[in-house]
């Protein structure tokens, strides 16, 4: 991706591309070769042992690359990392290839998935005192990185995360409950490394910057038990087998716990954050004049409640009121739920993602306000499983809407952004980004 920022101040009298160049700004600011090498750690002696990488996420693709290309070329770098279809980015000319990078589905895991956890496992045996693993972390490693604990087949694995992705839970207990049901994830991973030396880097997608949630810490120690497990599986009605319960129930499936030996010697790196790039963002809405205001990049919520509260901001905003002056961006980041809604029988099943959404009751709180526009949109480029990153709102969005015969309340009704934003033009459409800091909110009043 080219460097937006320079184009900025040319947009600023169309919000549309204006909000679009901040959204790079954003995306830029956590891309990982731009973030990478301060946090690189020395080669082992050859003599006596060698490097691994491992990985899985989003930006695993991008952060091998990124190792590759900063590793000194005389020291051995080996590895197997995994990342979403279609997220390896293009190789460089001249880039030797070696770190093996494979694909797998997001967000509901599948037998390639497997495949390579398993390879990833089956890498770690035999490593000594003298190694080094290079760990790459990132959003979305939840699912790629799938090995189900003994007795949970892949098909009830990806039953159970179908039914977490339309419950409602966040972040944090889907990935608590993800960690107690598999065998490579809550810090297993480097329980299986030891007795190497395990540095990891992570871009963060989480709320808080967890490194433990975020694709639920497979190489670093898990302070949720097999009881929160099983509370969140009541609190969401997940249906699971009684097999599953009891396994729960016995602390069979337990995680290794901070203070474990295990971590002896460990490092984590956090080399992208989503505060980063809403502050990249706002820096570059400033250097134009425009105030910018950072609200949190640890929002959470039901994404059209979500979208309440920043209209109401927006609304106070344009009226000159509240504690936002005009012309000002109001930014946001963090990660908002979906809690899919039952549908008749015969209805279209709707399309979307938490940025569709969060834009949809957007643009239902606004109905129209004069001089907000706004957009929202996933870093990865994907927002659910649709090929779009996210959508835009303008004053005129719900008019528009109107002569398409088009209702943002039937489609919030059925969790359909696609089916809203597509006809009128209004989807952000990026490709895979490569890199994973969730999702960003710029609202524009002026």
């Amino acid at each position: 991706m080219q460097d937006a920022q320079p184009h900025i101040s040319s947009l600023i009298q169309d919000p549309s591309a204006f909000l679009k160049a901040l959204y790079d700004v954003a995306v830029q600011r956590a891309l990982p070769l731009h973030n990478t090498a301060a946090h690189l750690p020395t080669p082992p002696d050859p003599a006596k042992g060698r490097t691994l990488v491992l990985g899985a996420g989003k930006a695993g693709g991008a952060m091998a690359q990124a190792v590759e290309a900063l590793w000194p070329h005389d020291a051995p770098l080996s590895g197997l990392v995994v990342t979403r279809y279609g997220h390896t980015p293009p190789r460089p000319a001249g880039l030797p290839e070696r770190i093996e990078v494979v694909e797998a589905s997001h967000p509901v895991p599948d037998a390639a998935g497997l495949k390579a956890a398993e390879r990833i496992l089956e890498l770690t045996k035999g490593l000594t005192a003298d190694d080094l693993v290079l760990c790459l972390i990132s959003g979305g490693g939840s699912s790629l990185l799938t090995l189900p604990a003994d007795g949970i087949s892949l098909q009830l694995k990806q039953d159970i995360n179908r039914q977490l992705l339309a419950s409602g839970a966040n972040i944090a207990e889907m990935n608590c409950l993800r960690k107690h049901l598999s065998r490579i994830k809550g810090g297993r991973l480097a329980a299986a490394c030891a007795p190497a030396r395990v540095v990891t880097l992570t871009i963060s997608d989480v709320p808080g910057d967890d490194p433990s949630i975020i694709a639920s810490g497979p190489t670093v120690p898990d302070a949720s038990t097999c009881a929160d497990a099983l509370a969140i599986l009541k609190r969401y009605a997940i249906n699971v087998p009684d097999s599953l319960l009891q396994a729960l129930k016995s602390g069979v499936w337990e995680t290794p716990k901070p203070g474990s030996p295990v971590f002896a010697g460990h490092s984590v790196h956090m080399i992208a954050t989503p505060q980063q790039s809403l502050e990249a963002a706002a820096a570059a809405a400033r250097e134009m004049g425009l105030n910018a205001y950072i609200l949190s990049d640890e929002i959470e919520g039901e994404s059209r409640e979500v979208a309440k509260v920043h209209a109401a901001l927006a609304r106070a905003a344009a009226k000159g009121l509240g504690p936002f002056i005009k012309p000002c961006v109001i930014l946001s980041g963090g990660e908002t739920t979906v809690t899919i809604k039952p549908q008749p029988a015969g209805t279209p099943r709707g399309r979307g993602g938490r940025a569709g959404e969060f834009c949809m009751g957007l643009a239902e709180a606004l109905q129209g306000q004069s001089g907000v526009w706004a957009l929202a949109a996933d870093t990865d480029g994907i927002d659910g499983i649709e090929d779009n990153a996210g959508a835009q709102v303008a004053p005129d969005t719900l008019s528009r809407a109107a002569k398409k015969g088009l209702k943002v309340s039937e489609h919030l009704q059925r969790n359909d952004a696609y089916g809203f934003f597509e006809p009128l033009g209004d989807l952000v459409i990026t490709g895979p980004t490569h890199t994973n800091v969730n999702d960003f909110r710029a609202i524009l009043v002026r």
